[in-house]
């Protein structure tokens, strides 16, 4: 680690007449925490958070939107609505207080959006051709809805500085403004597309306006594909000629640089890598950009540790790296840099549930981060008690490791008891799928913060009544997860091996391979790629009308590469109704569908299912006699981030909960945040 006073990371870094206090920002993204447009308490709280966590500029929005026809795609910011100056005034007073710059992105999404919300508009582009990924039919702008576009880009510059933004940075990769100016994109026959000076005739026009109406001595960027990665597209030297033409009209100040496109989903996941996927992909091709343009350069792209990123500046490859997503894992990333402790950084493990999820249910969250987004009610630093109790936990997966965490960051005595030899739970199983080893990260961090706060933590125990009362505790903690389960069918259940035993090695199945997915998770996905790259000729039955259906986009890539490049036949709505030995010693399936009586039979080798798993809760319902509470939750008190106080049962020995999937299955997120907002007031 470099010291602090010569850490490439810690050094100031003047942008014009901005000093930035460091070289690590957070770039533009939408988490999707907006109200009305506006970016009230949750979306002020989040930033403000990072703000306090060390970093040198928060870049907001992603991307806050120009024109009523760019209607949100996923809770963007409204910059083309007047009421929206008080907010963002009140959030950079906010950010500022902590000596941390604050921008905002801006943009018209053009065809990267849809037409049934808001306002019902039309969607507007260069040319009437449709992004794959918002699918939207897109009309072809006239000259008027170009005039009116270039005024509200200026508009919108104006309110972000009069609401004390430090700067704006104009979107230019997959939006309006790269939709002109791409080939790819634009087949207009006018003045505004054919010829190169044609095509850059509207972004010149936007960039004119914006600097004209906020004056020069306003900071104004870029965040651009440079190389659009496609053969019809941009490509690096017309992305260098843009950039050059950009700064010698004076329009730019800085270049946040981007190589790819995103048009659908597997281009999108080059841009923005998830786990299994190389580190800092981009970063040779952004020092490129940075030494040809001479221009302040920002950038991100899988930049998830510390390491790189101090690789990043220290070789001249960047002036601000982008730790977005790292610091939804760890708010708190550059202070704890500063204070030495940088061991202490929650990591980012690159699972990408922050995108996923905002496409799936509309908000982003860190999968083991459960106080990112909801800072107003979750604390990223705990605080200490001033009575501390004796708490024992019983599961050392990721919810039982989280419990023992926070509980000792409060100063309780804490004891995690784990049958296994080692930590970790089913997030083991996920992991042994070579592409997603990246997820130990959350229990190895556990793990060491655990250590280094002094906890008890027991493996090889097996914990029953007797050796818990023996711990005499206060508190009891039940994180004992779930059991594996499969579908039910009509008949010959017991010839279906299950998912967990495939992906754990005890069952290996080959020949001709169905997968029955009742779940729609990552279990069933993984299992599918396991089967898949092992030489299994595969089929995945599924009942629902999508595959995955809670895996979400970007996740879904690299499963959907899988079976492409494996020849498996993925089958929708469709149920495994019954299994039967046939005549040559091979499995006889029958497959229906929950839409027609009609049925049609596989012959196979092998039948593996998947339903989830049901709560692993025998040692919690013994234990209920024993407890105050009698187990007992008090909901109302859990939402609103008060402590627990039910007592049912004045005779019992101790507070007695379960969490996670010894609960009810669900995923690793709900576990953790099960864990955090019942122990943050322990």
């Amino acid at each position: 680690m470099a010291a602090a006073g010569h850490d490439p990371l810690l050094q100031p870094f003047q942008l014009r007449h901005l000093t930035l206090k460091n070289r690590v920002m957070s770039t533009a993204h939408e988490p999707a925490y907006s109200e009305d447009g506006m970016p009230k308490d949750r979306y002020r709280a989040y930033h403000v958070e990072k703000a306090k966590g060390g970093l040198a500029l928060t870049m907001t929005a992603g991307t806050a939107v120009v024109s009523p026809d760019s209607p949100p795609a996923f809770g963007n910011l409204f910059a083309y609505d007047d009421a929206i100056v008080p907010w963002v005034r009140r959030m950079t007073d906010e950010i500022h207080a902590h000596d941390c710059a604050a921008m905002i992105q801006i943009s018209h999404l053009g065809r990267r959006t849809g037409w049934g919300q808001d306002d019902w508009l039309p969607v507007v582009a260069p040319s009437p051709l449709r992004e794959p990924a918002h699918r939207s039919h897109p009309k072809q702008a006239e000259a008027w809805d170009i005039a009116r576009i270039v005024g509200h880009y200026a508009d919108a510059a104006e309110r972000m500085q009069a609401g004390g933004m430090d700067g704006v940075e104009v979107e230019a990769y997959g939006h309006l403004l790269d939709q002109f100016w791409s080939p790819a994109t634009n087949q207009r026959t006018d003045e505004w597309g054919g010829s190169f000076e044609n095509r850059l005739r509207f972004p010149l026009a936007v960039l004119r306006a914006v600097r004209a109406r906020v004056g020069s001595d306003y900071l104004v960027g870029i965040r651009m594909a440079v190389d659009e990665s496609r053969l019809d597209g941009i490509d690096t030297p017309t992305g260098l000629a843009i950039l050059e033409r950009l700064k010698g009209d004076g329009l730019i100040d800085f270049v946040n640089v981007i190589r790819g496109n995103i048009i659908n989903d597997a281009v999108l996941s080059e841009v923005i890598p998830i786990h299994g996927m190389a580190s800092a992909p981009h970063l040779d091709f952004t020092g490129m950009v940075r030494e040809r343009t001479g221009l302040p350069v920002f950038h991100a792209a899988k930049i998830d540790d510390v390491a790189t990123a101090r690789h990043a500046v220290r070789e001249g490859k960047v002036d601000m790296i982008g730790m977005t997503r790292a610091h939804m894992a760890d708010p708190y990333l550059v202070r704890k840099i500063e204070l030495g402790v940088e061991h202490t950084i929650r990591p980012c493990v690159g699972a990408t549930y922050c995108l996923d999820r905002i496409y799936m249910a509309g908000e982003a969250l860190c999968i083991h981060n459960a106080a990112t987004g909801r800072e107003l009610t979750m604390p990223h630093m705990i605080e200490p008690t001033d009575a501390p109790r004796r708490v024992v936990v019983v599961g050392a997966g990721p919810g039982g490791l989280e419990a023992g965490r926070v509980s000792a960051e409060r100063g309780h005595h804490v004891t995690v008891l784990e049958a296994m030899p080692w930590a970790g739970g089913q997030l083991r199983l996920a992991a042994r799928n070579p592409r997603r080893r990246d997820l130990m990260g959350i229990v190895e961090w556990r793990v060491a913060e655990l250590t280094r706060l002094g906890a008890d933590v027991r493996y090889d125990t097996f914990a029953d009544d007797a050796t818990i009362t023996a711990l005499q505790p206060d508190v009891v903690i039940i994180a004992t997860g779930g059991l594996p389960q499969n579908p039910a069918v009509e008949s010959g259940g017991e010839l279906m091996a299950n998912a967990w035993d495939v992906v754990g090695g005890d069952a290996r199945p080959t020949g001709d391979v169905l997968l029955y997915d009742d779940d729609g998770s990552h279990s069933a996905m993984t299992t599918a790629e396991v089967l898949a790259r092992s030489g299994a000729r595969l089929e995945v039955v599924t009942p629902e009308r999508t595959m995955g259906v809670d895996v979400g986009g970007l996740n879904l890539v690299p499963y959907a590469r899988a079976f492409n490049e494996t020849d498996t036949r993925v089958t929708l709505n469709q149920r495994v109704r019954s299994i039967a030995p046939d005549d040559s010693g091979r499995l006889r399936v029958e497959v229906g569908s929950d839409h027609s009586p009609v049925r049609h039979v596989r012959i196979v080798d092998a039948v593996v299912g998947d339903h989830g798993v049901a709560a692993n809760d025998e040692l919690y319902h013994r234990l209920v006699p024993a407890s105050v509470n009698l187990g007992e939750v008090d909901h109302a008190a859990l939402v609103a981030g008060r402590q627990q106080t039910v007592c049912t049962n004045p005779a019992g020995s101790f507070q007695l909960f379960r969490i996670g999937d010894a609960v009810a299955g669900r995923n690793i997120h709900a576990a953790i945040y099960d864990a955090l907002r019942l122990c943050k007031d322990l």
